[in-house]
């Protein structure tokens, strides 16, 4: 008998190499990038969580303003940026976007004043000196009106009456030199400040908005006199010489006013947003008033000797 044939399928089959399953790992080259981006997600996430309303700010001359650099702050805080600058359709007006900060979104409402501050050298007298360096910045003084997103900013500063000391207006058809910061003397002694100069609603006077400090208030009485000092006043004759009337070399260059109160126990104290008329020159009897009014010690500080 013939042996049998073997098939291919009875052959063995040949032996399979054993494997071993390896564990899955990450590769360190990975982890460095991985972080950061989720570190940079994190940073996006915080910023844009900040972001509040965008709003629009309508100046006349936006020179100085940078985009993303600019900031818009009040009493010192920061409450948002500078984002575009753009002229308007009629290229009268320069319009900035600025993004505020959401703890700031009350700020955007109707009555809240913006304008620029820039460096502004005086006798006696340096605002802005700040933004020197850092270039101009936009301050505010919120309102309390409805929610509002487009202003239109100031060319200066607004009045805004002081809490401490008396606020009275003088009227003048010609304030000559008298600016932001122009003293206020009595007998020689500073003891206010003007704080703003305006046309009148009808444009026939100018407004000078004054501060008296706390201390003085009392001098300031209903029929209280007050004149200009601005400038030199000369006067000269044969035999007498030339006599030079100046008050302060600080009036000479920045302007400035004096008052006198005449000899009246009963002419009661003025009250704040009272109007006098500012006069060119004193009279020789207002020169003359010497009443007697209690001057407060002045505040001593704590701790002091």
């Amino acid at each position: 008998m013939n042996d049998p044939q073997t098939t291919p399928e009875a052959a063995e089959e040949p032996p399979r190499a054993k494997t071993k399953e390896t564990p899955w790992y990450v590769s360190a080259v990975w982890i460095v990038p991985v972080v950061a981006a989720i570190v940079a997600g994190y940073l996006v996430y915080d910023r844009v969580r900040e972001y509040g309303p965008k709003i629009t700010i309508r100046f006349k001359d936006a020179g100085g303003l940078k985009t993303g650099q600019t900031p818009i702050r009040y009493r010192g805080v920061q409450l948002g940026e500078v984002t575009a600058l753009e002229l308007s359709e009629d290229r009268q007006h320069v319009l900035v976007t600025a993004r505020l900060r959401r703890s700031a979104e009350s700020i955007a409402r109707e009555g809240t004043n913006f304008w620029i501050v820039r460096p502004e050298v005086g006798i006696g007298n340096i605002t802005g000196l700040g933004t020197v360096i850092t270039g101009p910045q936009i301050e505010l003084s919120p309102g309390a009106g409805k929610p509002k997103k487009e202003f239109l900013g100031l060319e200066r500063p607004p009045v805004i009456p002081e809490r401490k000391g008396l606020n009275i207006v003088l009227r003048s058809s010609h304030p000559g030199s008298l600016k932001l910061g122009s003293p206020v003397y009595y007998r020689g002694i500073e003891v206010g400040a003007v704080q703003d100069s305006r046309l009148a609603d009808d444009a026939t006077m100018v407004n000078i908005h004054v501060i008296i400090q706390p201390r003085y208030s009392n001098l300031v009485r209903k029929g209280t006199m007050f004149w200009d000092v601005s400038g030199i006043d000369i006067r000269g004759g044969l035999f007498r010489g030339v006599e030079i009337d100046v008050e302060s070399l600080r009036s000479l260059v920045a302007g400035g006013i004096a008052f006198a109160t005449p000899n009246d126990p009963k002419d009661a104290p003025a009250k704040g947003g009272t109007s006098f008329p500012l006069h060119a020159k004193p009279k020789k009897e207002w020169l003359e008033w010497s009443p007697r009014i209690r001057i407060p010690p002045e505040a001593r500080a704590v701790g002091g000797s």
